[in-house]
């Protein structure tokens, strides 16, 4: 079949500086058909879940600019022009995630936009070394190149390490790869649903590209590599089945469950390097899941938007038996549950199936001495610690199940505490309209198609695909139904049922008075990255280092250079940034109070204006005045009072966000010095 597959390139030179270079393939066509099925979808329910929002305007335009950079990243046919579009990508999403711009959006926002700006930032500088040291940013010429390289000096593959791991830390982060996965939890709860399912379902795949391109193209068949985004996809996966069972909100769960399944996919990245030529199970398993883990998120995001759409709760305890008597949402949800779940007969098990025995399969290479091992270890010992990341994978297939069953249970069996609530969630009538109706069907019928024609359908995706990463059709087709192969699948699934009877019931549930059990949020509060090390690495330690780094430089110098370096141009370029940032808040704020006015007046004085209110009081009095003397015609109907104290309000609120802005434009600039100097210090 692939060699039926049409190519095409075009190459726009001199645009962005480098050029913008495509090409369209099986693999590209594949993902390019993906992204717009979503999109459509997504924007097809969109309508009836926006209907009571603002801003809807702005939400189309940057969701649809969303679309084109997510084609631009996945239609690209070298880093440099993947690296544009992730960026417009990274920043147009950002929109979307914040659109009811409430403060805990707003910070799960800030978030997503912080990982993707410094991510991007590093991923830079990665591509700066690539090129430095290949020449070349196609992918095409990076694979001859790079395996030069892999093959040269032990100096020539230390920095093409550090090149890779540079780009890993900036597709990694977008991949929700541990430990840059902290985004992942915060902003998909909070963005709109339509939202959620293009960010769990599609726009998480921008990064998986980058990571296939340094699989397949920079690192190929290279162990060291591969066992590195082993580790890093068995720790992912891990980590995000044990925060899904742990989640009392419905999205939450979602998007944990988004990262454990990633961590899957970013494990059989790692097994197609280490399999080198004996790579074809992981290379289809990988692109079959990113297939379907997009399909499993449209339809499971899109029945809790359903649900937000009608009750505004997310929490479960408050969801609890919303959609008893709603058959239709129910085998929905229940299609995607089964799916994501690795059940047999849906699309799902077919594609764990594939990653899962190609991590058996490497565990036979190193029984017969031919895997790669770590150099410290015998074959046997390695095979032991693979051995031990199947199990991980199996119970991680049974965490999914758990925390599944866990939702299912929760929105469609149990009732709820409250006879009121659960007798008005039992009333007959119209929960979505039949245009969202026939979305979510659409959708749901997507899992059940594929697992009951894994050779019609998904085998044949596979095969287009699988040149993209340079793998091959299996010697025989894959027996999906045989007891070897069922025999994983139902393993995951008996954990899952262990785990939800003898885990999640009696631990992760409490006793209520009147009888029955409510769903507890266990997860110690501490246990969270962004308060544990990045925030005080990002605003304590990093600053401190860098008054270190530069007041060290001036005293081992004691020379004017340094200190101009070290003080006079930071100072500088710190002010124009905030003067720019300045004059950029100003329009913004002119727009917003002006045409784009979103606030009302306010009705009532706040309390402590009491400036405004004197001075208001006076002017009201000369406006009486002028009413009944020179203004009988056309008298002064403007209450000075409330005016002057909703110009006191905005000009707090511009006082406020123009500090905001202008210390996270230094923060930004900061980091990137910081980068830079590291660079610099190490390159030279």
């Amino acid at each position: 079949m692939n060699a039926l597959i049409m190519t095409a390139s075009v190459r726009l030179p001199a645009l962005c500086g480098l050029g913008l270079s495509f090409r369209v393939d099986g693999f590209r066509l594949l993902f390019a058909a993906v992204t717009t099925y979503m999109w459509v979808m997504s924007s097809l329910f969109t309508r009836e879940y926006l209907a009571h929002y603002g801003h809807k305007g702005r939400y189309w335009f940057f969701l649809w600019l969303t679309y084109l950079a997510t084609m631009g990243v996945f239609l690209s046919d070298d880093l440099y022009t993947a690296f544009v579009f992730f960026e417009v990508m990274s920043l147009a999403s950002y929109v979307c995630v914040i659109h009811d711009e409430a403060p805990a959006t707003m910070r799960a926002g800030g978030v997503y936009l912080a990982v993707a700006v410094i991510g991007g930032m590093v991923s830079l500088m990665g591509l700066f070394l690539l090129w430095h040291m290949t020449g070349t940013l196609s992918l095409e010429g990076l694979r001859g190149a790079c395996g030069s390289l892999l093959h040269g000096t032990a100096q020539q593959r230390r920095w093409l390490y550090i090149a890779g791991g540079c780009v890993l830390f900036g597709f990694g982060a977008k991949a929700g790869m541990f430990p840059l996965h902290v985004w992942l939890p915060m902003a998909h709860p909070v963005a709109p649903a339509p939202a959620s399912a293009l960010l769990s379902g599609i726009i998480t795949k921008s990064g998986i590209f980058g990571l296939l391109v340094l699989a397949a193209d920079v690192f190929p068949g290279d162990g060291a590599w591969g066992l590195l985004i082993v580790l890093l996809g068995t720790v992912t996966m891990l980590l995000g089945g044990v925060l899904a069972m742990f989640s009392v909100d419905i999205k939450r769960t979602l998007a944990c469950s988004s990262m454990s399944q990633l961590g899957m996919i970013i494990t059989g990245i790692g097994m197609q390097d280490l399999l080198a030529e004996h790579n074809a199970l992981a290379v289809r398993g990988t692109v079959l899941h990113m297939v379907n883990h997009a399909s499993f998120k449209l339809t499971l995001f899109l029945a809790a938007g359903v649900i937000v759409m009608n009750l505004h709760k997310l929490e479960l305890n408050q969801i609890r038996g919303y959609g008893r008597k709603k058959p239709l949402l129910k085998l929905v949800f229940l299609s995607g549950a089964l799916g994501i779940g690795g059940i047999p007969l849906f699309s799902g098990y077919v594609s764990k199936t594939l990653l899962h025995e190609s991590i058996v399969e490497y565990v036979e290479l190193l029984r017969q001495g031919h895997g790669w091992t770590l150099g410290v270890l015998s074959a046997g010992q390695a095979a032991i610690l693979f051995r031990g990341i199947e199990w991980l994978f199996l119970l991680t297939g049974g965490m999914t199940v758990a925390y599944m069953t866990k939702l299912f249970v929760c929105v469609f069996v149990e009732k709820n505490a409250d006879p009121a609530v659960q007798a008005q969630y039992d009333r007959p009538g119209r929960y979505c309209s039949p245009l969202t109706a026939a979305v979510l069907a659409l959708s749901a019928m997507v899992m059940p198609l594929f697992g009951l024609t894994p050779h019609a359908t998904l085998d044949r995706l596979a095969d287009l695909a699988q040149g993209f990463l340079h793998g091959h059709s299996p010697a025989h087709p894959v027996a999906y139904f045989s007891f070897a192969n069922l025999k994983g699948g139902l393993t995951s699934v008996a954990i899952g049922a262990a785990l939800y009877l003898l885990f999640i019931r009696p631990a992760l549930t409490v006793r209520q008075t009147g009888g029955g059990r409510a769903y507890a949020d266990r997860w110690p509060k501490k246990l969270d990255l962004i308060t544990l090390l990045y925030e005080p690495l990002t605003f304590r330690l990093l600053p401190n280092a860098l008054g270190w780094l530069c007041k060290g430089l001036e005293i081992i110098s004691d020379g004017a250079l340094v200190c101009l370096f070290s003080r006079v141009i930071p100072a500088a370029l710190g002010l124009v940034c905030r003067v720019l940032d300045f004059l950029t808040d100003s329009v913004v704020l002119l727009l917003r109070h002006t045409t784009h006015r979103q606030l009302p007046h306010p009705q009532t004085v706040p309390e402590g204006y009491h400036m405004a209110y004197r001075a208001g009081l006076a002017l009201n009095a000369a406006a009486g005045f002028l009413n009944r003397t020179m203004r009988r015609d056309r008298p002064i109907t403007k209450d000075y009072v409330l005016a002057l104290a909703y110009r006191q309000t905005v000009s707090q609120r511009a006082r406020r966000m123009i500090g905001a802005s202008a210390a996270f434009s230094l923060l930004m600039l900061g980091l990137g010095l910081a980068a830079v100097t590291v660079y610099l210090l190490w390159a030279v």
